[in-house]
């Protein structure tokens, strides 16, 4: 059942906008108040007095968003530098820059074009799928050339108007559960890159040996509780003070204890009291000419070639399905913390930002990076106040910078910027409010939704598993009327995909 009128859901940390009220209270919508005249040609573009912001704001944002996700040029490589079954690799050196160039020019296009708040990058759950079929069944080219297939494919959806009227079909209630899904999983995020919880048995450990061991974890704790403070105090860029504090206080203590990475070049745990990613110290040289050597390294029809056209296309479906889904996860729980969505919490004016995210899969391709996505991360900018596409031209342009000044950007560790993500998953969470409790044809979806998630470190399976629930308990009720038609279509692929194994080992 769709939402008639609602609260806001979001919350900023700006303590800027004149709604705000502290404590979560309920502020007037956006639609509610005067309208505000554009002061120059840059506001009235991109909206910005509209969205009750400003340029400052709007670049703070953006360089809260670009921290913390710039762990991204690092960890790809580290994901796709490894040998394909040709035995080839990608050079490291090469895949940070590319994917620094194509997360830079996307973002730039999300913001100019799109013109919200959104920054795209590398995908990480694409990067498993992709990852493991480099490894088991195509070379890196071919798979490539899947990616850009997918994109292309779903670059035709979006001008056709079929993602966006997917996005518009799914119920208002599991629009809700996704975004509160979305919130754990960002903490999750957030605490297995600060090593708060680690691989351990039976599932998950907390800590080294049961304990917050190590420097690491202190920078992480201290990061934490500066930024909450900040956060309710209302100051002004906390989320952005808070990184930079904690990379300060990161760089003084890997000076003082020498405490070295966590991970060793062959990939094996070395020091589990070390540094997750980054080592965080002061690099010896501050510009380095980046290696885009890569670019264009894919072979489009190749992977029919290697393993047939089923089995390819089964490929690209799981691909598809998992690029399609994660982007309206992470549309929706962004535009809900920055209050930018409708009353049946959809994203006005949707069709520019789905269609900049379709070309951003295939150019991640083409750039031999693998699928480009819209990133949830965004909402830690959105938390800080941003609101438009300006901060998404900011964080387009770090990334561009980063291409150039890599070594700076390595010196922001993990620990320091995971605080972020675990508070901008309070923000989220408090959106459980607006979920109707009384109605478990609605309660069980929207529980499986939020819970797989996290616990299976995707959003495409917590949605899948929202909608098949939804659609079957609806039937089981006796109310198949309140199924939109296009969610039926919307079930049975994710019974395809959630089926693709088999599916797999068939042809």
């Amino acid at each position: 059942m769709a939402e008639k009128s609602r609260p806001s859901s979001g919350s900023t940390t700006d303590g800027g906008t004149p709604a705000d009220v502290a404590g979560g209270a309920q502020r007037p919508r956006r639609s509610e108040g005067p309208r505000v005249r554009p002061s120059n040609g840059l506001d009235r573009y991109f909206g910005i007095s509209a969205r009750r912001s400003t340029v400052t704001r709007e670049v703070r944002g953006g360089l809260t968003t670009f921290f913390t996700m710039a762990y991204i040029v690092v960890l790809n490589p580290i994901i796709l530098s490894g040998a394909d079954i040709t035995g080839a690799t990608l050079p490291f050196a090469s895949v940070a820059a590319v994917t620094a160039l194509v997360a830079g020019v996307m973002t730039l296009l999300m913001g100019i074009v799109g013109r919200y708040p959104f920054a795209v990058a590398t995908g990480l759950g694409i990067n498993a799928i992709v990852a493991v079929f480099a490894a088991t069944q195509l070379s890196w080219p071919e798979i490539m050339g899947l990616v850009v297939l997918e994109g292309l494919l779903i670059t035709v959806l979006v001008l056709t108007g079929f993602r966006r009227a997917v996005f518009e079909a799914i119920p208002a209630q599991l629009k809700t559960a996704i975004a509160v899904g979305i919130g754990f999983f960002l903490t999750i995020i957030g605490l297995a890159d600060a090593g708060v919880i680690r691989p351990g048995s039976p599932l998950i450990s907390f800590g080294v040996n049961g304990q917050l061991a190590g420097w690491p974890l202190l920078v992480f704790v201290v990061g934490l509780l500066l930024t909450s403070v900040l956060v309710v105090r209302r100051v002004k860029g906390a989320l952005l003070i808070g990184i930079v504090v904690s990379t300060v206080l990161a760089i003084v203590v890997e000076a003082l204890a020498d405490v070295g990475p966590r991970v060793g070049a062959d990939g094996s745990e070395v020091n589990p009291r070390g540094w997750a990613l980054q080592v965080p110290t002061l690099p010896d040289q501050v510009v380095s000419a980046p290696d885009l050597s890569i670019v264009g390294n894919f072979s489009l029809f190749g992977g029919f070639e290697r393993i047939g056209v089923i089995a390819a296309l089964l490929i690209v479906f799981s691909i598809m399905i998992a690029d399609f889904f994660d982007t309206v996860g992470s549309v929706t729980a962004v535009g809900a913390e920055g209050d930018l969505l409708d009353e049946e919490r959809n994203l006005p004016r949707s069709q520019p930002v789905l269609l900049v995210d379709s070309v951003a899969a295939a150019a991640g391709g083409a750039a031999s990076v693998s699928s480009n996505t819209t990133y949830v991360e965004s909402a830690a900018g959105v938390a800080d106040g941003a609101r438009t596409g300006l901060a998404s031209v900011a964080t387009g342009v770090l990334f561009l910078l980063a291409m150039f000044f890599s070594p700076l950007v390595e010196i922001v560790p993990s620990e320091a910027a995971a605080p972020v993500l675990v508070i901008v998953g309070a923000l989220m969470v408090n959106q459980i409010r607006h979920l109707e409790w009384g109605d478990m044809t609605v309660v069980i979806p929207a529980f499986l939704t939020i819970a797989l998630m996290p616990f299976t470190y995707s959003i495409t399976n917590g949605i899948g598993a929202g909608v098949v629930s939804y659609v079957l308990l609806h039937v089981a009720a006796g109310r198949r009327r309140e199924i939109h038609l296009l969610m039926w279509l919307i079930s049975a692929l994710f019974l395809v995909y959630f089926a693709l194994e088999p599916l797999q080992q068939l042809f």
